[in-house]
């Protein structure tokens, strides 16, 4: 699904998504596609949700303690349907529409808002997609920008009767997310080191200027990858620091490890990042030695014909009486002349150590 472009409110518009044109209006088809998981300890039922209205009116199945919804695609009329069943306010309701936003964590009596941005790599470029969860007692809503994510996983493991998920509730379901969400930062990361360790040995041989654009493509792109890692480290340190009733006491061991893996990611992206500073810095050493090696060639070829052309510039003077002018060995002298100076500046050179040795 095409991606749409970022909703930006006007300057002094009303605050809050019932500003919004098409908040009334559902959505076409095809264009946003829920999801539903309900589960518990002795069963997990997943299906899609055609008709939003009806389903919100529907009980949960007996036996299911947890509800997951995921939202892929936004739209004003779906999240403000979920907003009055779930009662999360219309500025939470509006930073969802709303993105970019940046990573960060929104406490409340009965839930949390969480924003958080969900990496991939398409094509060796990174593209990152805004996530924000609602996280309930029994409850947890998520919003995604497009379809697709790294979340097959877990939906998989909600389907195995011994699976962790079905027994810790909804607050362990917001940790396998949110780890999932990180911890695909790391093939990413993987991917920018094996193109940078490949790349390290043709900066120094063969610097292109292709070279020098892929460079700082990858020095961009992990730019982005800091811009949003930085604020999940915030936000993980908080879940797991603050006391709140939507979170299970036995679950904040698990958030730590979220944040033990944030700080890992940091530490790699900037590892990347200066091993791209290098290489750049590698790049302009290798340019420049190649410029100085073509001016030493130029100033070398020019010192031999610097003398040869003196000497030829002085008979090819039109004054009417010049010494060997009429001498009958003139044009055999001028060239012995030009060979001895020619192979004395070169074997000059050659003692000097400029021209022979690498």
């Amino acid at each position: 699904m095409k991606k749409s472009k970022p909703r930006r409110a006007q300057p002094g518009t009303m605050p809050g998504i019932e500003s919004l044109a098409d908040v009334g209006e559902p959505p076409a088809p095809g264009t946003v596609h829920i999801q539903c998981a309900d589960f518990g300890p002795d069963q997990a039922q997943i299906q899609p949700v055609t008709d939003l209205e009806a389903f919100l009116r529907r009980p949960r199945p007996d036996g299911c303690q947890v509800r997951w919804i995921n939202v892929d695609g936004l739209h004003p009329y779906v999240v403000n349907q979920l907003r009055q069943v779930f009662g999360f306010h219309t500025l939470a309701a509006e930073d969802v529409l709303r993105q970019p936003q940046r990573p960060k964590l929104e406490t409340s009596d009965d839930h949390l808002f969480i924003v958080a941005r969900m990496p991939s790599l398409r094509d060796g470029q990174l593209c990152t997609e805004q996530v924000s969860f609602f996280l309930y007692r029994d409850s947890l809503l998520t919003f995604q920008e497009t379809t697709g994510d790294v979340w097959n996983p877990i939906r998989e493991r909600l389907q195995k009767s011994a699976s962790r998920l079905r027994r810790l509730g909804a607050s362990y379901l917001l940790y396998a997310l949110l780890d999932a969400t990180i911890d695909h930062a790391f093939p990413i990361l993987e991917d920018f080191g094996d193109r940078l360790e490949g790349m390290e040995q043709e900066v120094a041989e063969h610097p292109t200027t292709q070279l020098q654009r892929q460079l700082h493509g990858i020095k961009r792109d992990l730019a982005r990858l800091r811009r949003f890692i930085w604020p999940m480290r915030e936000v993980t340190n908080q879940l797991y620091r603050e006391e709140t009733a939507t979170i299970a006491p036995e679950v904040r061991t698990y958030l730590r490890d979220v944040y033990d893996h944030t700080v890992q990611v940091m530490d790699m992206v900037e590892g990347c990042r200066d091993t791209a500073s290098s290489l750049t810095d590698l790049y302009m050493s290798a340019v420049s030695n190649r410029m100085n090696e073509v001016m030493k060639v130029l100033t070398i070829m020019a010192s031999f014909f610097i003398p040869i052309t003196f000497v030829a510039g002085v008979y090819g003077m039109n004054f009417e009486v010049l010494p060997e002018l009429r001498w009958k060995y003139s044009y055999a002298g001028f060239w012995l002349i030009c060979l001895s100076v020619s192979a004395s500046l070169a074997l000059f050179f050659i003692r000097k150590g400029w021209i022979g040795r690498k």
